[in-house]
């Protein structure tokens, strides 16, 4: 199912040509995407009951309910532009790196690791390992 995540008129993407060219990658793009934009529909489809967000030297949240509301809590920080640098995808894991610009300007360098629930192409995401460094 395309969401066609990467027209949302208030964020620019920018991303290689070539990440998007494998089923897995284009799905990391767009959840990515819907991530960036605090797309909350497309990201409790996307990912499980038990899914683990553990943002290295900050906060772990677990269960999906708990991430969803801390998303919410945080849809005041826009981000106005994502830069994805590289998308990498094998079996049950993947990881997406680059750059985002929020609306006061901070530039942040981040790279997500991903754990899928099954090695399958549409398989929902179980964790996720964000690594953010402000530059």
């Amino acid at each position: 199912m395309d969401h066609s995540k990467s027209e949302y008129v208030d964020l620019k993407v920018i991303c290689p040509d070539d990440c998007g060219n494998a089923p897995k990658k284009a799905y990391l793009k767009e959840f990515s995407i819907a991530f960036a934009h605090n797309d909350l529909a497309f990201l409790s489809e996307n990912i499980t009951d038990d899914f683990h967000w553990n943002i290295i030297g900050q906060h772990q949240f677990q269960g999906k309910e708990k991430v969803i509301e801390i998303l919410k809590q945080n849809q005041n920080n826009k981000v106005t532009e994502l830069q994805i640098i590289t998308i990498i995808t094998h079996g049950y894991h993947g990881s997406v790196n680059g750059t985002q610009i929020v609306e006061n300007k901070k530039k942040f360098a981040f790279s997500n690791v991903y754990l899928f629930a099954s090695s399958r192409n549409n398989s929902k995401i179980k964790e996720m390992t964000s690594y953010l460094i402000e530059l």
